[in-house]
């Protein structure tokens, strides 16, 4: 607990940064923009399946965006919580204060794509599901994902409107507490993941997909496991630190990284994806201790892409429409991929870079006015 001359006003004087977790943004922007590169190819008459295919038939490529996806919500649930247990120190959280900040973060780019991509699809005379158009505009894009009518550009946002809706709740459970809401989140945990189980036997047994598929979409759980990975590194939990930085844990979590960057991470189905939000947690803390830590993600590069990262994340999937329609087939060179791929990650980072610096900071700046705990957020990408 801070002592009183470290509060002023009901803030916290000295400014929480945890560092190297921009680092493990950009690692999951990037697989993402290079999943979902991968994935179009057939659009530029390339294969789409270089990497192969799942068990399902799947190109991997988009097992390397999910995955992704999977680190990105561990992380946001890891720093959120982070945060909102420090600002308990204060005495309470401000359920307000909690939402404005989200929005300022969240929206502004988000409908700012929105808007021009339903802009661009009019304007290109490319058809699309327009009853999705609510759905996307109040943050439920996983609804129409996973029915089937999603809008082609926006599909990705499914992930945005999964976070949304854990937030709608969870700053309320956060208020208990430490000891009830660690307790309430592992028994959530344990439905969810035994719901999945469930779910998954059903559809294996049965062909029944829906009900796996919607706990697969809506991975709760992934943010959940984040928020137990900040608990105890909050309470200084000293197991749990000796296994998080342990050399040979910090060696397997890199190995599994490894895996994804291949396209070869691969345990079973059902629990691929709960492993790597495990995974994301040791990194987590092996980064912020930066004991054995193996590969220091604090850095100049890293920094950089990790703070752009949400713009990377949301504006790729435009630039991939424009490309495959201005550049058409390609010839099946290996020329022809390192172009692809070279024009999605040099474009998708400059557009990011100027979103962020010309569009996404004077809200990051207003945002600022509304934390309780003075946080080094544009750095941490909250």
């Amino acid at each position: 607990m801070p002592s009183d001359d470290q509060l002023t006003k009901g803030r916290i004087s000295k400014s929480v940064y945890l560092p190297g977790l921009n680092g493990l943004r950009a690692i999951a922007a990037l697989a993402v923009l290079i999943g979902h590169t991968t994935g179009q190819f057939d659009k530029f008459g390339l294969n789409n399946k270089i990497f192969g295919i799942d068990t399902d038939g799947n190109a991997r490529g988009l097992a390397l965006a999910a995955y992704g996806v999977t680190i990105f919500f561990t992380l946001s649930g890891f720093l959120i919580t982070y945060l909102l247990l420090k600002e308990k120190e204060t005495g309470s959280i401000n359920i307000k204060n909690f939402y404005v900040r989200r929005i300022l973060r969240i929206w502004p780019l988000y409908y700012l794509y929105f808007f021009v991509c339903i802009f661009t699809l009019l304007y290109c005379g490319i058809d699309f599901p327009k009853f999705a158009i609510p759905y996307y505009l109040f943050f439920a894009a996983n609804v129409p994902f996973l029915f089937g009518g999603a809008i082609t550009i926006l599909v990705h946002l499914w992930s945005i409107g999964v976070e949304e809706q854990f937030y709608l709740f969870f700053p309320h459970i956060a208020r208990l507490p430490n000891k009830k809401l660690f307790k309430i989140t592992i028994a959530l945990i344990a439905i969810l993941f035994f719901a999945r189980i469930v779910c998954w036997a059903i559809f294996r047994k049965y062909g029944f997909e829906l009900p796996y598929k919607v706990i697969t979409v809506n991975r709760f759980h992934m943010m959940l496991i984040g928020v137990v990975g900040a608990i105890l590194y909050y309470n200084g939990n000293q197991r749990f630190l000796y296994v998080c930085t342990h050399k040979a844990t910090q060696i397997v979590a890199w190995i599994c990284v490894a895996l994804l960057a291949a396209n070869r991470f691969h345990i079973a189905s059902v629990i691929d994806g709960e492993l790597i939000a495990i995974v994301t947690v040791f990194l987590i803390v092996g980064q912020i201790t930066k004991k054995n830590n193996l590969i220091n993600l604090e850095n100049k590069l890293f920094d950089f892409t990790g703070k752009i990262s949400y713009g990377i994340y949301v504006i790729h999937p435009l630039l991939l429409l424009c490309f495959s329609r201005w550049i058409g087939h390609l010839p099946n060179t290996v020329m022809s991929y390192v172009l692809v791929y070279g024009l999605m990650l040099v474009t998708t980072i400059l557009l990011s870079y100027l979103s962020y610096e010309l569009y996404e900071k004077r809200f990051l700046k207003l945002k600022r006015k509304y934390a309780t705990v003075k946080s080094s957020s544009t750095k941490n990408g909250l």
